[in-house]
């Protein structure tokens, strides 16, 4: 007896990176921050009354709501809380474009936009990218839902603050998602700052990748009214607690601790920097990264990828048209980094 729905036999599922079990490994596969979440966000969770674990969490995350609120300039009212920017995106699909058609999204981007379209009923179409892999703004016209990343995943590559303005206008009569996941390593301005402007624009972040809180899952999103009551009431038609108590608290005080954050953020982006001006000397092609992790471009790159996985240092690879010439590189500490370099080297000078 075959159980599975037709609309779960047509889904394509979204493949994450792979984690593996045993230690030895240098992980750049996942984006993962390759420093520890926040002193002060440690104690506090050492400051939890675990006996309240019995207890529902607060369905609404009010503290911090108004935590994030507080740092962006925004109401309360306008920060939605979830479990990870993917729960978030996910209940946007639902919420803004289930049932409808001409959702645009760019051909390369996050894995997940496409299987959320299929999921939700949204009908998605592809925007290509330009051949160097930037988004064409031009082409985002006229649609009843756009989906960007900013900066774009796995490419690395970000629009301007205006470039993204210039979508939003165009869209008056759908809902623009701008996916920020990884804005914090990034050269450009946040699209929360023109919320006040445009009542159809939403912006999600997530606390995985400048937080370092990747197992923690918590993600956020920015909006007006109208579009945080739609994803309320998606929220609670599905699941009205959906932040765990320890999550909220963790998520609150490392926030909340911005020097500590600015500080590991900068460490990142400069071994960023550096790391790319390696593999250029060395001959390889890499996008103009403002993201915590490097687009490659390498003459055999599943040879490399393989070269690199028996060497014990996992990076991604996609076999798919336009990227498969291209491995993705998260940025590690500075160790990892010489090491992942020294391993390029040697395959660099076996060719």
């Amino acid at each position: 007896m075959d159980y599975l729905s037709d609309k779960a036999k047509k889904l394509t599922p979204y493949v994450a990176g792979l984690q593996p079990s045993g230690g030895g490994w240098i992980k750049l596969n996942t984006n993962e921050n390759p420093y520890p979440p926040s002193p002060k966000m440690m104690e506090a969770l050492k400051s939890i009354d675990i006996a309240k674990l019995r207890l529902y969490p607060d369905p609404d995350s009010v503290e911090l709501r108004e935590a994030i609120a507080g740092r962006l300039g925004v109401g309360a009212d306008n920060v939605f809380v979830g479990n990870g920017s993917d729960e978030v995106l996910a209940l946007a699909f639902q919420a803004f474009f289930s049932g409808k058609k001409n959702v645009l999204l760019p051909d390369v981007s996050y894995g997940f936009y496409p299987v959320w379209a299929a999921m939700f009923d949204a009908g998605a179409k592809s925007v290509p990218l330009r051949e160097d892999f930037s988004v064409d703004v031009e082409s985002y016209k006229g649609a009843n839902g756009v989906v960007i990343a900013n900066p774009n995943a796995p490419t690395g590559i970000a629009l301007t603050l205006g470039e993204v303005e210039k979508i939003v206008k165009n869209n008056p009569n759908g809902v623009v998602i701008v996916d920020e996941a990884y804005i914090d390593f990034a050269r450009v301005e946040s699209a929360a700052t023109l919320l006040d402007r445009y009542e159809n624009l939403l912006v999600v972040r997530t606390f995985s990748k400048s937080y370092s809180l990747a197992g923690l899952r918590v993600g956020f999103a920015v909006g007006g009214n109208k579009l945080l009551d739609g994803l309320r009431m998606v929220k609670n038609a599905f699941n009205s607690y959906p932040v765990g108590r320890l999550a909220q608290t963790g998520a609150k005080a490392a926030f909340c601790d911005v020097e500590y954050w600015d500080e590991t953020r900068k460490r990142i982006i400069e071994t960023r920097d550096r790391t790319a001006a390696s593999l250029r000397e060395l001959g390889y092609g890499v996008t103009d990264s403002q993201t915590n992790f490097l687009f490659m471009k390498a003459e055999n790159a599943s040879t490399l990828y393989e070269y690199l996985f028996d060497n014990r240092i996992l990076v991604r690879y996609w076999n798919q048209p336009k990227i498969n010439g291209y491995l993705r590189i998260t940025v590690g500490t500075d160790t990892e980094m010489e090491a992942f370099i020294e391993c390029i080297e040697r395959q660099t000078k076996q060719r």
